[in-house]
Parts: structure tokens; C-alpha cells; sequence
């Protein structure tokens, strides 16, 4: 099967990708390739989709589906309000050594 993309012809198999279509790909992209870094591109790619026609060939009819990666669900609990923060912070306010109207009273830093 041959896919049209503004005037390149893309063959869907296992060579996917020829020296053309990376080009294209490249200029799409917006990247610069030079001749060494364009081989090992066209090298790596190629065995990408290599590999993908591997995982093609694998039997997947009796497999579920997994949503989310996992079964396991959510526990979520109730909204509510604690006092936890406040008594934690009125220990502080008592250990320090000044306070006014609930703030923490630190000497001047600045003259």
C-alpha cells in the first residue's frame, strides 16, 4: 500500500524509510542533518520499524484490553475539616520566642 504526501510516495513495509522520505521528514521537522547523522538516523529508524513489523506479527486476539495500565481502582476519601493544621501551628507560635497578633516576630534584618 503507497500513502501521497505533497509528492513524496511513502511505501507502508518494512522499508518505510529511504533517504527521500527522510529528507521530508527532516524538512518537516525543521532540523538540519549532515551526512553522518543522516545514515545513522536512516539506520535507526529503519530498525525502529523493524521492530514494529515484529510486534505486528504477535497474537493479540485473546487479549483484554487494559484501560489506564492497570484494574485496580481509585479510593477516595471524604473531605473534611481538620484541626491538625492549626494545633501544629499554635505549637509553634508557643515555642517561639516572639510573637504578636499570631505572627512570628523575628528581630530586623535591615536597619
Amino acid at each position: 500500500m503507497d500513502k501521497f504526501f505533497e509528492g513524496v510516495i511513502i511505501n507502508i513495509m518494512p522499508s518505510i524509510i529511504n533517504k527521500k522520505t527522510l529528507e521530508y521528514l527532516a524538512e518537516l521537522s525543521r532540523i538540519e542533518l549532515d551526512g553522518r547523522s543522516e545514515e545513522k538516523l536512516l539506520n535507526d529508524l529503519q530498525k525502529i520499524l523493524e521492530y514494529f513489523e515484529e510486534l505486528k506479527e504477535i497474537d493479540t486476539e485473546n487479549i483484554e484490553s487494559m484501560a489506564g495500565g492497570t484494574i485496580g481502582k481509585n479510593v477516595f476519601r471524604e473531605d473534611g475539616v481538620s484541626d491538625k493544621g492549626q494545633r501544629t501551628n499554635d505549637k509553634l507560635i508557643e515555642a517561639f520566642p516572639e510573637e504578636e497578633k499570631g505572627y512570628l516576630k523575628v528581630p530586623p534584618v535591615f536597619e
